[in-house]
């Protein structure tokens, strides 16, 4: 029987006989270089860190271009390093699908030391701010998902956690964005050293996000001076800070029943699926499709590991805001969210399923490859329309990525500004095209109104994926009645007018009543919602 830690690693012959990879190199050497002088740390400890990014410079190490490797820090589900990282010796087991149905297999050992990025653990946050103060280290990447940069309320307010570390300042910070920006001045006091701050989550201008979020709360420390001001002039300088804009895409979903079971069958020992009370799903093993794409923009005061050499585009930040416009805002994220939202609605189990669907497939379509397109902007490095029919065509029909609109589902209403907003502006700021014209990026809106009422096509009560803005959403939706429409009044507007959730006013845009009576025809009665669809694109 095999098992995922260093000692098991050494039966080479077993791992080779269950068609399973492993790391050619002096773990040993490398994690005690890594230690000494690291030079890269990465916040977010989850599923697209451990298949992608960590398999990135598991490459340069394999190939000698590198002897260090990566320092994973977790800030908000401790549980994830706790059963997932420190039981396995920082090791995962990476499972690559594709879609002829071969998969393979690789011990992913890129990982020196994982650590719990909180105050609340004394060696983890002390060895953190240790890392920090090191000359050696060239950057920290970030996948905490796109609410980790969110800062503020729905109304603009700081979030309370964020009112609190701003005024405490920077020795014991809740917040995660608190928490960087305490790192750095962990950096700032040993020297000004530099460092670059690199977002890597799925959304548009992901460095801005970033700055914004550190120097708001820097700044309130300054102005109330529990920080010198140059702390300030430091974050500023692109000598000495930046923070790089990126595009980044690979489908990592949950682990899947079926991938454990073939992991048991092969002879690989405590594969166990973990739910955590944060209700992250993980497991010793990530399940990802083969697909990939990381482009960054190179701006690195501090150096980088020569990360071109396993695929990776670097570029300037211009063409990062185009691909990354392309991928979120068209090509792929505005797809993913339809088929979630509907998914939820219709009962689906699995993406791959719904792309089955003629009506669902051809609402894709519609969305990316027609209204979408013509306010994308070829970024030269990536073909937009070739892109976007690689994720109709192949990637989100594979039946062997185990990906659920109920994951998908996760945080939509942080996500609709990037994924439908933009390109309603962009239609609002070009003289030949007019926004009133969209008919499914609309259709889609309604459904995430009509699923946020928890009820699906078959008036069965459903359960809502985690989403930050579901209690005040709720408030809204609330008392609407299926087979109602005057139930509707106008309890929609406060939604479809809100410029934090859609970076605009639906209804300026001329798409407000559009919306609603999408909506009025989806609570129609049960089924109301595939007669709604199949009305719009049958």
């Amino acid at each position: 029987m095999l098992k995922l830690n260093k000692e098991s690693l050494k039966n080479k012959e077993a791992f080779v006989k269950a068609g399973i990879e492993i790391p050619g190199f002096d773990a040993d050497a490398m994690i005690s270089d890594t230690v000494e002088n690291p030079v890269w740390v990465h916040f977010g400890a989850g599923n697209i860190f451990r298949g992608f990014i960590a398999v990135l410079q598991q490459e340069l190490i394999e190939s000698g271009e590198s002897n260090k490797g990566i320092t994973a820090v977790e800030t908000y589900d401790f549980e994830i390093i706790d059963k997932i990282y420190s039981p396995y010796d920082n090791l995962s087991l990476l499972v690559i699908l594709y879609p002829d149905g071969s998969f393979s297999k690789k011990v992913v050992a890129s990982v020196a030391e994982s650590l719990v990025g909180d105050p609340a653990r004394g060696e983890d946050w002390k060895r953190l701010n240790d890392i920090f103060a090191k000359p050696s280290l060239q950057f920290a990447s970030f996948t905490i998902t796109e609410k980790g940069y969110n800062i503020r309320k729905l109304t603009g307010e700081f979030l309370p956690e964020v009112e609190k570390d701003m005024a405490e300042g920077p020795g014991n910070p809740l917040n995660v964005m608190s928490k960087v920006a305490s790192l750095a001045y962990t950096r700032f006091k040993s020297g000004k050293l530099p460092i670059a701050l690199v977002s890597m989550d799925n959304c548009a201008e992901n460095g801005r996000k970033l700055y914004e979020a550190v120097i708001s709360i820097a700044s309130a420390w300054a102005e109330k001076g529990l920080v010198e001001k140059e702390f300030i002039d430091y974050l500023n300088d692109t000598s000495k800070v930046s923070f790089p804009w990126t595009m980044i895409d690979k489908i990592t979903p949950r682990p899947s029943d079926d991938i454990k079971k073939m992991l048991d069958d092969t002879g690989m020992q405590g594969m166990d699926i973990l739910r955590t009370e944060k209700n992250t799903f993980i497991a010793p093993f990530v399940n990802a499709e083969g697909p990939q794409y990381l482009v960054v923009e190179d701006s690195f005061p501090n150096g980088r590991p020569p990360l071109e050499k396993t695929g990776v585009i670097f570029t300037d930040r211009e063409t990062v805001d185009r691909v990354e416009k392309m991928k979120v805002g068209t090509c792929l994220n505005p797809l993913h969210t339809a088929l979630a939202i509907f998914g939820c609605l219709l009962g689906y189990k699995t993406i791959a399923r719904e792309m089955k669907d003629d009506i669902l497939r051809k609402l894709v379509e519609k969305i990316g490859l027609e209204e979408g397109m013509p306010v994308v902007v070829n970024p030269g490095v990536i073909n937009p329309v070739d892109f976007a029919k690689e994720v109709i065509e192949k990637r989100l029909p594979n039946p062997y990525i185990p990906d659920t609109p109920q994951r998908i589902a996760t945080d939509t209403s942080q996500k609709m500004k990037v994924r439908f907003g933009h390109t309603i502006k962009a239609y609002m700021n070009r003289p030949d095209l007019d926004p009133a014209s969209l008919k499914y990026i609309p259709l889609v809106i309604a459904g995430w109104c009509r699923y946020l009422m928890e009820i699906d096509d078959s008036g069965n009560e459903m359960t809502l994926s985690p989403d930050p803005m579901l209690d005040t959403l709720r408030q809204y939706i609330g008392g609407i009645k299926i087979g109602d429409v005057s139930s509707v009044g106008d309890k929609l507007k406060p939604i479809l007018s809100n410029s934090e959730l859609f970076g605009l006013d639906l209804y300026k845009a001329g798409l407000g009543e559009r919306i609603e009576n999408y909506f009025k025809e989806m609570i129609a009665g049960k089924n109301a919602i595939r007669e709604t669809l199949r009305k719009y694109l049958g």
